[in-house]
C-alpha cells in the first residue's frame, strides 16, 4: 500500500480473463515451510512509456494483460483453505489480486538509482508490507502496484511465498510482461502436477492466528547493490580454481581465462572471421582446451566439469562469505553459516517440469569457523560452497523431504547468532526479460520483505554476459567494514 510520500490514484480487484480448470492445489513439503515468510516483493524500474501510450491507457492495458496471465496461472488469484485435517490448500476460486495505481512524480530515475544506498522510495512501490505469507487465507495471494515517476515507470509484483518460489515468480512476471507487450500466444506454460516427491500426508501445525515472524524486521540496516562485471568474476573464479594449471608441454595457463576466451570468443567462431572455417576453429579450440585443461573437463562431453570446477557463483559467494565474517569482527571460535536456497527441479529424478509452479527450492547450510574460514585461502571456502551444491542431487533432496516429515516446522528466516549469510534469488532469473513493450528495465529492485542483516539477494547484471548484482542486507557496522575491505572491493565494479 503507498505511503504518505506516494499518492494513491486507484484500487481494484482483477480477476482472470477466464474462470480456472485449476481447482485446488495441495501446499507442498516445500511451499509449506514459507506460511511464516513475508511475502515476496521485486519489481522493475522502466523508463516512460511513449506519448503514444498516455498512462490512462497504459493503466487499462495492464489490468486486461494482468487478467489475460491469470487465465494461465490461476492459484495466483485464489485463496488459501486450511481443510478439515489441517491440509493447506490453494482454491482456485479467481477472487482475484489487488492492482494500484500510484503517483511519485517527485521521484526522478535518475535521483532513486544515485545514492550509495538503496533509495528508501522503492520500499513505498509494493504491496503488503509486512505481510506473511499465512495471511494468503484471508488476503489476496498476489498484488501489482504501478507507481508513475516523473520520468519513469516502477511495476512492482508482490507474490504469497507459499504459493511461489524465484522460479515461478519471474515465470508469472515475463508472461504477464510478454502479454502487455503484445504475446498472443505463451509458449511456457506452467505446470501444475503435484504428484512429487514434496507432496506429502504429513500436516504443519500452526499456533493460533498463523506463525509469527522469525526475524525482528526492526532493526537498523543499510542496502547496497554491489556490482560485478564479467571480468570480476572470472578473476574470481580464477582464484578459486587455484587460478593456473600447468599444460602437457609444461606451459602454465590460467584455465579461468582459456575457458573465458572461449566463451567470449563465441561471435567469431561462429561467424567465421578473417576467412577459417568454422569447424576447424572449434576443433582446434576443443582439441588445445582438452589436451591441457583436461583436470576441469569432463572426460565424455568435453565441457567443464561441474562437479570438479568452482562455479562463478560459488567464487563470488565465498568473496562475500569471507569479506561480510571479517567485517562483523567476530571471535575466531564462533561458528558462521552461509546458507543458500537450491532449485531442485533438475536435482531430482526424474526431474521435474522446468516449469513446475509451486516452491520446489531447500536450503543448504555450510558452517565454518570464524577463524579457518579468514585463515585459509578463497579456494578453501569456495570448496565448502561448491562441494554441498554438488551433493545436493536426488537423494539429499529426499533425505531433506523426509527429515521435515518427521519434524514439521515453518523455516526460520533470520540472523540467530550474528554469525549467520542468507542467499536468495539468482542470477539465472530472467528478471530484465520484463520488457513491457518501451524497453528492458533499467534496474531490479526489491520491497522491504523478508530483510534482515545478513540477507543477500542475486540478480543478474543489466548487460548480461555473465554480469551479477548483489543486493546486500547489513548493520550499519558491518557494512561499513564490508566497504573498506579490500579484498572485496577490488571486484567491485560499481553500484547499481
Amino acid at each position: 500500500m503507498p505511503s504518505s510520500s506516494v499518492i494513491l490514484v486507484s484500487k481494484c480487484t482483477v480477476c482472470p480473463e477466464h474462470k480456472s480448470t485449476v481447482k485446488s492445489l495441495k501446499l507442498s513439503v516445500s511451499d509449506l515451510p514459507m506460511l511464516s515468510c513475508q511475502y515476496i516483493q521485486k519489481g522493475v524500474l522502466l523508463t516512460r512509456p511513449p506519448l503514444s501510450l498516455p498512462i490512462d491507457s497504459l493503466i487499462s492495458l495492464l489490468k486486461q494483460s494482468l487478467s489475460t496471465a491469470l487465465t494461465y496461472f490461476p492459484p495466483l488469484a485464489g485463496r488459501f483453505e486450511t481443510d478439515a485435517d489441517g491440509h493447506v490448500h490453494i482454491v482456485c476460486n479467481d477472487a482475484g489480486v489487488e492492482f494500484i495505481h500510484a503517483r511519485a512524480k517527485h521521484f526522478l530515475v535518475r535521483d532513486t538509482l544515485s545514492p550509495a544506498d538503496v533509495h528508501a522510495c522503492f520500499k513505498q512501490f509494493f504491496a503488503y508490507d509486512g505481510l506473511l505469507s499465512y495471511a494468503g487465507h484471508f488476503k489476496p495471494l498476489a498484488a501489482v502496484q504501478v507507481t508513475e515517476l516523473a520520468d519513469g515507470i516502477f511495476i512492482g509484483c508482490t507474490v504469497n511465498h507459499s504459493v511461489t518460489d524465484g522460479t515461478s515468480f519471474w515465470h508469472f512476471f515475463n508472461t504477464f510482461a510478454d502479454i502487455t507487450k503484445g504475446a498472443k500466444k505463451i509458449t511456457k506454460l506452467p505446470n501444475f502436477n503435484r504428484d512429487t516427491v514434496f507432496n506429502s500426508p504429513v500436516v504443519l501445525r500452526v499456533p493460533e492466528g498463523g506463525p509469527k515472524l522469525t526475524f525482528s524486521g526492526d532493526e537498523p540496516l543499510r542496502e547496497r547493490i554491489f556490482r560485478f562485471n564479467r571480468d570480476a568474476i572470472r578473476k574470481l573464479k580464477c582464484r578459486a580454481n587455484n587460478q593456473t594449471q600447468k599444460s602437457t608441454n609444461g606451459q602454465v595457463l590460467d584455465v579461468t581465462e582459456i575457458l573465458g576466451k572461449m566463451s567470449n570468443d563465441n561471435w567469431n567462431i561462429n561467424n567465421g572471421e578473417n576467412g577459417l572455417d568454422n569447424g576447424k576453429i572449434t576443433s582446434v579450440l576443443e582439441k588445445y582446451l582438452k589436451n591441457n585443461v583436461s583436470k576441469l573437463l569432463d572426460s565424455e562431453t568435453g565441457v567443464p566439469n561441474s562437479a570438479t570446477e568452482i562455479s562463478s557463483f560459488q567464487s563470488l559467494s565465498a568473496q562475500l562469505w569471507r569479506s561480510v565474517t571479517r567485517a562483523r569482527k567476530l571471535p575466531p571460535s564462533k561458528s558462521t553459516t552461509f546458507r543458500m536456497a537450491v532449485n531442485c527441479r533438475h536435482r531430482l529424478e526424474p526431474k521435474l517440469d522446468s516449469h513446475y509452479f509451486g516452491n520446489a527450492i531447500q536450503s543448504i547450510p555450510t558452517v565454518a569457523s570464524v577463524g579457518e574460514l579468514l585463515s585459509r585461502d578463497l579456494r578453501w571456502c569456495a570448496e565448502l560452497l561448491h562441494k554441498n551444491v554438488v551433493a545436493h542431487d536426488d537423494d539429499t533432496v529426499k533425505r531433506g523431504v523426509n527429515d521435515w516429515e518427521n519434524n514439521p516446522r515453518c523455516f526460520p528466516l533470520g540472523n540467530f547468532d550474528g554469525a549467520m549469510i542468507t542467499m536468495g534469488s539468482s542470477p539465472r532469473f530472467p528478471m530484465y526479460d520484463n520488457d513491457f513493450g518501451w524497453g528492458r528495465p533499467l534496474a531490479i529492485r526489491s520491497g522491504k520483505a523478508n530483510k534482515f542483516d545478513g540477507k543477500i539477494s542475486a540478480f543478474p547484471g543489466r548487460d548480461g554476459a555473465g554480469t551479477v548484482d548483489l543486493e546486500v542486507c547489513l548493520s550499519p557496522e558491518t557494512m561499513a567494514g564490508l566497504e573498506s575491505d579490500t579484498e572485496f572491493m577490488q571486484y567491485v565494479s560499481g553500484m547499481a
